[in-house]
């Protein structure tokens, strides 16, 4: 009972980005129907990362709307698309009528993920 227990990660599992980057990253502002900023969406190609960062702020309604963003992500990767190149598809695809769509012309660069988080939730 006072051994340490020993995880070990196991092999498998779908494709994900790194939700590290230290690095310059791209992002873009998601909001919803409202026009309410509900989070981040973001890409270093570089680090092979991506990441969704939820406005806590926005409650369970981003929180809900959201994970759309994150499985797109998911998708993406599945797919061997690069981290970046999925933001531009998010743009692409991007639907204003839907639930939740990317703000038109936020696409941005940041000094790293680190800073994304703190935007959409700054303490």
């Amino acid at each position: 009972m006072n051994e340490d227990l020993l995880f070990n990660e196991a092999p498998g599992g779908p494709p994900r980005y790194s939700h590290l980057s230290n690095k310059p990253v791209q992002y873009l502002t998601v909001a919803d129907r409202r026009g309410q900023v509900i989070g981040y969406v973001w890409a270093n190609d570089e680090d092979d990362a991506a990441g969704w960062a939820v406005r806590k702020a926005g409650g369970d309604n981003a929180f809900n709307e959201g994970s759309v963003w994150a499985i797109k992500l998911h998708d993406a990767k599945a797919r061997g698309i690069a981290p970046t190149a999925a933001l531009a598809e998010m743009i692409q695809e991007s639907d204003p009528t839907r639930s939740s769509h990317v703000v038109p012309g936020s696409l941005t660069e940041a000094p790293n993920a680190d800073v994304i988080r703190r935007l959409a939730n700054p303490t």
